[in-house]
């Protein structure tokens, strides 16, 4: 746990550097400063990302028949020409 003052920084090896730009009444911004190579994330951006990614895996099989068959109407049901 580290505390700082609006317009103080923490270093984060020798790349990456982390200010604390602007301190409100219910919220922080932070400015980073890191090598473009290094991806910076908030946490829920990845959280919806791997949900998301887990969605859209490639289903079982089985999982995909019982999609088709939900969305099957059966025939015999099935009204017959409107007039």
């Amino acid at each position: 746990m580290m505390s700082r003052h609006q317009g103080e920084s923490i270093l984060i090896g020798e790349d990456i550097e982390i200010l604390v730009a602007h301190i409100g009444r219910s919220r922080v911004r932070f400015a980073i400063r890191a090598p473009r190579e290094i991806p910076v994330y908030t946490k829920e951006t990845v959280l919806v990302r791997d949900e998301n990614l887990a969605a859209a895996a490639d289903p079982s099989p089985d999982s995909l028949k019982s999609l088709v068959t939900q969305f099957q109407s059966p025939r015999s049901s099935s009204p017959g020409p409107r007039r």
